[in-house]
């Protein structure tokens, strides 16, 4: 009965870590998509280099973001 319950806890705390990193990781991607160079000023947005942190664009609506 006690190794059941150590098991059915590994498997719980096992499952909620794997559910944190997905969520991390989706988070990351829905929070900053980048854009190309060809992209950025297609839509009227201006290329700016940023040291240590490389390049990123402006777009009119005045959000940056990083370029890949």
């Amino acid at each position: 009965m006690r190794i059941r319950r150590m098991l059915g806890l590994a498997l719980a705390a096992a499952t909620v870590v794997g559910n944190s990193a997905f969520g991390a990781v989706s988070a990351q991607a829905a929070g900053a998509p980048n854009i190309t160079r060809e992209e950025c000023t297609a839509a009227g947005g201006q290329i700016t280099a940023r040291p240590y942190a490389g390049e990123s664009c402006t777009l009119p609506d005045g959000s940056a973001q990083p370029i890949t």
